[in-house]
């Protein structure tokens, strides 16, 4: 069964699918009736699930799901993976690739290879303030209270942190 968003607890379970690039207007408009249709339909073992999904940030689908009601299974998870390949087939545009880190910067998402993390911040690009969007949080608690995070509140906190130098050993 659809549950708004804000309606799920502070425990319920989340996925975050990070797309490639900000999706439309348009594709929103396309997406809000599926992403509905699929909470309401989702079940697990012929039960059925209190879920949610929406669009956030223009960038990212987040599904949601109160386990106090139904876990998911292995199937159901299965069916939500889908579901997102079937997203990406429509729209034309990658949500399960994770090779990509995502910073707001200047009030805009910004997708950075992580293989450019030390050259972003060590040319300033990065900060150690600089909000992160840490898509392995896994509640909707953490993604109310620190989605995005400052960057140095994750595991990313090791990349602002200075060498230790040969005199301080």
């Amino acid at each position: 069964m659809h549950v708004s968003f804000n309606q799920l607890p502070g425990s319920a379970r989340i996925w975050i699918y990070q797309a490639e690039r900000p999706f439309t207007a348009a594709e929103v408009a396309v997406l809000q009736p599926a992403l509905q249709q699929f909470a309401e339909e989702w079940t697990s073992h012929g039960r059925t699930l209190a879920a949610s999904a929406e669009i956030r940030h223009q960038q990212f689908l987040v599904i949601g799901l109160d386990e106090a009601v139904a876990d998911a299974s292995g199937c159901s998870i299965d069916a939500s993976v889908r579901f997102v390949r079937s997203i990406e087939e429509q729209l034309q545009i990658q949500l399960l690739d994770k090779a990509k880190l995502a910073f707001l910067l200047n009030d805009k998402v910004h997708l950075l290879d992580r293989r450019e993390l030390r050259t972003a911040v060590a040319q300033g690009l990065l900060r150690p303030e600089t909000p992160y969007f840490d898509n392995t949080i896994s509640s909707v608690g953490q993604l109310q209270a620190a989605w995005p995070a400052p960057a140095a509140a994750t595991w990313l906190t090791r990349y602002f942190q200075s060498p230790v130098s040969a005199v301080e050993k």
